[in-house]
């Protein structure tokens, strides 16, 4: 498969990019030698090769999730810039 500018274009529009002029020729070979290695991958023979769901089988360790009031509140807000005595005060992100 080979990407041509127009493919080029409609891939920049869809993600978002603004792709100069001078940059067409570098970002069409960087396409086309990415899309040549992922067919030489369709070359390897995977029979008998499961799917992986994860690089590694390790496994985390987690903790056990137990509530404890390890900090006071009063002593979690003295450091606070703004609360109100009982909750953080933060701006207003969204409205």
């Amino acid at each position: 498969m080979q990407v041509d500018k127009e493919a080029l274009h409609k891939i920049a529009h869809l993600a978002r990019l603004e792709v100069r002029p001078e940059e067409e020729a570098d970002l069409l070979n960087s396409l086309n030698e990415v899309l040549t290695w992922m067919e030489h991958l369709n070359e390897v023979d995977t029979t008998g090769i499961e799917p992986l769901t994860h690089i590694s089988h390790e496994m985390n360790v987690l903790r056990e999730d137990i509530v404890a009031n390890q900090l006071p509140r009063e002593q979690a807000l003295a450091n606070a810039p703004q609360h109100d005595g009982q909750f953080f005060e933060v701006p207003k992100v969204m409205d």
